[in-house]
């Protein structure tokens, strides 16, 4: 018999809020171009740069807030807040407890931080999925958000931005958007890395195309669907995680969805790749736009290696409650342009003393 590889959690759950936050800062392409030349022009347009008061607890913490006014709950029914991110502001200290005391959810709750690259957002929102569906909880918080890590004149210069987006998981009855099924899929696979005391991460440069992105986000969403029974004709909507604008273009043509279906979600070109947040951030931006009915497929990816897929269908509900808080292109509309002079000052890659 063969395994099932679809997790369903026995109670069926769904998103009941949601929030994204993207810093104001951007820096254009041609002002990292500029500065490094020789480089050529990068993959995006521009990339959303976290202030000088900004990291990745402030960020999650506005995140939360927008998902809280969207699901309408009192912050003291979330059994747990998991933060999902590579770029804590502390080395030993957890940004789970800072976000839960900052939206009022303490004392009574699970905390935690987790790790897996630029996946760690969806592990965090499959932990939740996982506690509400066991009926140990009724609502739970999942967050992903990360700040810039590139090296001064690296490639990830023009792509490693700043954001996130937060996930309240409850009931589906009260949903905007309930789960029909996820799969994960992951390999060792050592296409990005950071050891101790190394500032800056390293990575594989063209390995971590083939043997990293395309293997693991194709693998998990073809067995998803094969799985499930659906085709991509029966989404919506698709969202990929987006280290630049032509993987997942390509990796949706590949799996053959069309440009019309990815559009929504695909927001690497204006505010870069937000890492922790960049999958879940375009799949926040696709339910500012979704109707009732609508079934959207979100695949992740995480360096290391995996992906986590998602099939996700919308609610009435949805229509409505999105008003109540800032969408993705409020933010993205937010802007305020920064010279490389400015970014670097912003981000602390100018060491003194």
């Amino acid at each position: 018999m063969a395994p099932n590889r679809v997790m369903k959690p026995a109670r069926p759950v769904g998103i009941v809020g949601y929030g994204s936050y993207v810093p104001m800062y951007r820096l254009p392409d041609t002002e990292v171009a500029r500065v490094w030349r020789g480089r050529g022009k990068g993959p995006i347009k521009e990339k959303a740069v976290a202030g000088l008061d900004e990291d990745t607890t402030t960020m999650s913490i506005e995140a939360a807030r927008n998902a809280l006014a969207r699901a309408g709950i009192d912050p003291q029914l979330l059994r747990a807040i998991w933060v999902g991110s590579e770029s804590p502001p502390y080395a030993v200290k957890p940004s789970s407890t800072i976000v839960a005391e900052a939206i009022g959810a303490t004392p009574y709750l699970l905390a935690a931080d987790f790790e897996f690259a630029c996946k760690a957002g969806t592990e965090a929102l499959q932990a939740a999925m996982g506690l509400v569906g066991s009926g140990m909880a009724d609502y739970a918080m999942a967050v992903g958000a990360d700040t810039a890590q590139g090296r001064p004149a690296d490639e990830l210069e023009y792509t490693a931005a700043s954001g996130g987006t937060a996930f309240i998981v409850g009931p589906a009855e009260e949903s905007l958007a309930r789960c029909l099924g996820s799969l994960s899929y992951v390999t060792d696979t050592p296409d990005f890395w950071r050891r101790e005391y190394q500032r800056y991460p390293s990575h594989g440069g063209r390995f971590t195309g083939e043997p990293a992105y395309f293997h693991h986000i194709q693998s998990a969403a073809q067995a998803i669907m094969s799985e499930m029974g659906f085709q991509p004709a029966d989404f919506a909507y698709a969202i990929f995680h987006q280290p630049n604008v032509k993987f997942p273009e390509r990796v949706a043509e590949r799996l053959g969805f069309t440009p019309e279906q990815i559009a929504p979600g695909l927001l690497s070109d204006v505010i870069g790749n937000t890492y922790a947040g960049a999958a879940i951030t375009g799949f926040s931006a696709t339910l500012d736009v979704a109707q009732t009915g609508d079934r959207i497929l979100v695949v992740s990816f995480g360096s290391g290696a995996g992906s986590d897929a998602f099939v996700w269908e919308t609610m009435p509900a949805l229509v409505e409650r999105r008003e109540k808080a800032p969408k993705v292109s409020d933010y993205i509309q937010r802007r305020v342009e920064v010279d490389y002079a400015l970014y670097t000052r912003y981000r602390h890659k100018l060491l003194l003393g």
